[in-house]
C-alpha cells in the first residue's frame, strides 16, 4: 500500500478566452508547476501514477442537477461570445469548449482516488485537477468551481461503500460554501472550513461562512467554520486551529474517511489569501490527519495561485503522505490575537454539539495548583497581533529545508524473547552497541542500577540514539529492566545534551522523576504523566495525571502535549514508559504517533521489558508510521481530570503560548 497520483494532462485544456482580472489567476500553469515540483523532487515516481477518467452523468448527479449538468454539456459546442455571456451569469467563472472533459476528469480522478484508497489498493493519495470543485453548487457554478470534485466523491463513498462518517477538511483560504450547502442537514458528513473572511468583507462575503452557522436540522454541528478575520496567519494560527478545533471535534467524530479540499491560496504569497503559513506547515497538517480513519486521506486540488509556494506546498503534503519526515516548522508558535479570537468564537458556536469542546469548560473543584518550593507563576505576557503579507519580511519560499530521509526508519532492540516477531516490514531488530568502555564511563554514576546485562542492553540502545541524532535512524524502541528504567533515561540525556544544539523533550510516563543533576536551563522540557495531582517545578519541568477517560486522554494530547512540543520545537523526543505507567496499548501508540510530527519522527521510546510484549510491537508500529489502533468510544473527562489540565494550562500558557485557546482580554 503506497500513496496515489491521480492526474490527466487534458485538465490542463481549459484556459480564458477574454480580459477578467478575476479569473485570469485560474491557468493551466498551476497544474503544470505543481506536476514539475513533484517530478524535480522524485516524489512522482514514487507514486502509483493514475491517469484520470471522466465521472459518469451519473455521478455528477449524485450532487448536481440533471439540467445543470446539461447546461454545462453544452458549453461544448458554444462559441468565444457565447460562452462570455454564459460565464458572467456565475461569480468568479468562465468556461472554455473543453471546460465540461476538464470538469469530469476532474470529478473523475477524485471517484478513482476515493475507490483506490477504500479498495486498499493504496493507503492515501492526491488527485492533481482543475477545474477546483469546493464552491460549486447544486445548479451553479461559482467562484473557478464547475462541478463540486470533493461533494460527489463523498456522496460517492457513502452509496457505493456505505460509510457513515466522512470528514471533509477544507483549508483552502476561500470558504467553501458549496460544500457547506450540500451537506448543511447531514450529520454522516463533518464539514471543516477555515477561510478569509475579514467579517464579511471578502469573497464569497456570506453571513453563512462565519462561526455561528453550524448547519441546520440533523446536521446541526457538523458544519465547522473558522473565519480568519485578519490577514497574514501563519504556521503557529493554522496549528491552533487543528488543535484546539478540529482535531478534537475529528475525534469524537471518528470518521472513516477523510477528504480535503486542498487549495494552497492559504500558504505563504498567494495574492488571494495573503497569509504567511510556509510550506512546511501543509506537511504537519497533513501527518496530523493521518492518525485520523486508518490513515485514509484522500486530498484534492482546490485552489492556489501563486505557482512556486502552490508547488512546494504540494510537495511537502505529498511527501508526507508517502511517509517522509515532517521538515522542521519556521517561526515561533504564537498564534496571533485575532485568529484566537475566532478560535475562540468557533468554540463557542460548537461547544453545545461536542462533547470534546464541552469538557474544556472548567468546573469549580479549587483553584489551585501544586507549585513545589511555593513558588507562584505569573500570568503575564500577550500575543502578536497579525502580520500583513505586505507588512512583513517575507521568508517567501526560499527552498524548504528538508529533513534527510534516514536509510532506517524504525529500528528497535529488544531484549524480550521473541519480541522481535510480527514487528511491521521494514522496522529493524538492530544488534549494534556502542563499546563497552564508552557504555561504562556513561553508566558510572548510575553504576548500582546497571547489572552487566543492563549495560549490554544500555550499550544497544545508546547505539540506537547515536544513529538517531546523526540521522541514521528516524525513530527506535528499546526495552530495559525495571530497575535501569530510570538510570537509563538520565544516561541518554546526557548523551543527547553532550551534542551541540540539541534540545530535548521527555515524556516520562509513570514512576520517573526529573534527574536531580539536570539544569534547568531550557534545553530539556521535561513532562511527567503521573500521579494525582498536576505539579509546575519551572517552565521547563511539570507533571500531570494521567486521564482514565478517552475525552481526557485526548485533552492531554491535543490541549498540552502537542502544544508544548510545537512551542518547543525540541530537536527529539525521549518518551519514556516507566513502573506503572498505566497506559493502554492504543493510548501509548496515539502519544508516539503525534509526537512524530513536530520533530519529524526522531523519538527513542524506553519501554520496560516486563510490560506486555504486545505493547512493544504496538509502538514500534505506531513509530514506524502506521495508523496507531482506536482507542474506543469516546468517553466525557472526568471533572477531576479536566480541572487538573485546565489549571495546568493556566499557568503554563504565558510561556508556551500555544496552550490558549482564547485571546487574552485587551
Amino acid at each position: 500500500m503506497g500513496t496515489a497520483l491521480v492526474y490527466h494532462e487534458d485538465m490542463t485544456a481549459t484556459r480564458l478566452l477574454w480580459d477578467d482580472p478575476e479569473c485570469e489567476i485560474e491557468c493551466p500553469e498551476r497544474l503544470t508547476a505543481a506536476l514539475d515540483g513533484l517530478r524535480q523532487r522524485g516524489l512522482e515516481e514514487r507514486c502509483l501514477c493514475l491517469s484520470a477518467c471522466e465521472a459518469s452523468e451519473e455521478e455528477l448527479g449524485l450532487v448536481h442537477s440533471p439540467e445543470y449538468i446539461a447546461l454545462v454539456r453544452k458549453t461544448q459546442t458554444l462559441d468565444k461570445e457565447e460562452l462570455h455571456t454564459l460565464s458572467k451569469q456565475y461569480d468568479a467563472v468562465y468556461f472554455h469548449p473543453d471546460t465540461f472533459h476538464c470538469a469530469r476528469l476532474a470529478a473523475g480522478a477524485t471517484l478513482q482516488l476515493v475507490d483506490a484508497v477504500l479498495t486498499g489498493a493504496v493507503h492515501n493519495g492526491l488527485a492533481l485537477v482543475r477545474p477546483p470543485g469546493h464552491h460549486s453548487q447544486r445548479a451553479a457554478a461559482n467562484g473557478f468551481c464547475v462541478f463540486n470534485n470533493v461533494a460527489i466523491a463523498a456522496q460517492h463513498a457513502k452509496q457505493k461503500y456505505g460509510l457513515q462518517r466522512i470528514l471533509i477538511v477544507d483549508w483552502d483560504v476561500h470558504h467553501g460554501q458549496g460544500i457547506q450547502y450540500i451537506f448543511n442537514d447531514d450529520p454522516s458528513v463533518l464539514y471543516f472550513s477555515w477561510h478569509r473572511y475579514e467579517h464579511g468583507n471578502f469573497w464569497p462575503f456570506l453571513p453563512e461562512s462565519d462561526a455561528d452557522a453550524v448547519g441546520q436540522g440533523r446536521g446541526q454541528g457538523f458544519t465547522v467554520n473558522l473565519p480568519w478575520n485578519q490577514v497574514g496567519m501563519g504556521n503557529a494560527d493554522y496549528l491552533a486551529a487543528f488543535l484546539h478545533v478540529l482535531l478534537p471535534l475529528a475525534f469524537e467524530f471518528d470518521p472513516e474517511l477523510v477528504l480535503v479540499s486542498a487549495g494552497f491560496d492559504s500558504a505563504i504569497g498567494d495574492p488571494e489569501g495573503q497569509m504567511q503559513a510556509t510550506p512546511e506547515c501543509f506537511a504537519h497538517l497533513t501527518q496530523l490527519l493521518q492518525v485520523l480513519a486508518g490513515g485514509r486521506i484522500c486530498a484534492v486540488l482546490e485552489g492556489g495561485y501563486h505557482l512556486e509556494s502552490l508547488a512546494q506546498s504540494v510537495c511537502m503534503m505529498v511527501q508526507t503522505l508517502l511517509g517522509d519526515p515532517t521538515p522542521p516548522l519556521p517561526g515561533l508558535m504564537v498564534p496571533c490575537q485575532s485568529a484566537l479570537e475566532s478560535i475562540q468564537s468557533v468554540r463557542t458556536a460548537q461547544t453545545p454539539h461536542w462533547t470534546s469542546l464541552q469538557q474544556n469548560v472548567a468546573p469549580v473543584l479549587s483553584t489551585s495548583i501544586h507549585c513545589p518550593g511555593g513558588r507562584s507563576l505569573l500570568l503575564v505576557g500577550e500575543s502578536p497581533t497579525c502580520v500583513g503579507a505586505e507588512d512583513s519580511p517575507s521568508p517567501l519560499l526560499d527552498r524548504p529545508y528538508l529533513r534527510p530521509t534516514p536509510p532506517i526508519c524504525t529500528a528497535v532492540a529488544l531484549t524480550v524473547p521473541g519480541a522481535a516477531l510480527a514487528l511491521s516490514p521494514g522496522v529493524l531488530h538492530q544488534e549494534g552497541s556502542v563499546s563497552r568502555e564508552e557504555t561504562e564511563a556513561l553508566a558510572r554514576l548510575h553504576r548500582s542500577q546497571f547489572q552487566d546485562e543492563d549495560l549490554a542492553t544500555l550499550g544497544k540502545i545508546l547505539y540506537l540514539l547515536d544513529g538517531i541524532l546523526d540521522g541514521q535512524i528516524r525513530s527506535a524502541l528499546a526495552t530495559t529492566t525495571a530497575l535501569a528504567t530510570a538510570a537509563t533515561l538520565d544516561v541518554l540525556i546526557q548523551r543527547c545534551l553532550a551534542r551541540r544544539n540539541q534540545r530535548l523533550l521527555c515524556v516520562a510516563l509513570g514512576q520517573l522523576d526529573r534527574p536531580l543533576d539536570l539544569a534547568d536551563d531550557g534545553r530539556v522540557l521535561w513532562l511527567n504523566i503521573q500521579g494525582k495531582e498536576a505539579a509546575i517545578w519551572s517552565m521547563f519541568h511539570f507533571s500531570t495525571p494521567l486521564p482514565q477517560t478517552t475525552g481526557g486522554f485526548l485533552s492531554l494530547i491535543l490541549g498540552l502535549v502537542l502544544p508544548l512540543a510545537y512551542g518547543f520545537q525540541p530537536d527529539m523526543v525521549l518518551m519514556a514508559l516507566g513502573p506503572a505507567h498505566g497506559l493502554q496499548n492504543a493510548q501509548a501508540a496515539l502519544l508516539a504517533a503525534m509526537l512524530r510530527s513536530p520533530v519529524g519522527g526522531r523519538i527513542l521510546a524506553v519501554v520496560e521489558e516486563e510490560d506486555k510484549l504486545q505493547l512493544a510491537r504496538t509502538l514500534a508500529r505506531a513509530l514506524h508510521g502506521e495508523t496507531p489502533p482506536s482507542l474506543g468510544p469516546f468517553s466525557m473527562a472526568s471533572p477531576e481530570e479536566i480541572q487538573a489540565l485546565m489549571l495546568l494550562k493556566a499557568q503554563l500558557e504565558a510561556r508556551w503560548k500555544l496552550l490558549q485557546v482564547a485571546a487574552p482580554p485587551s
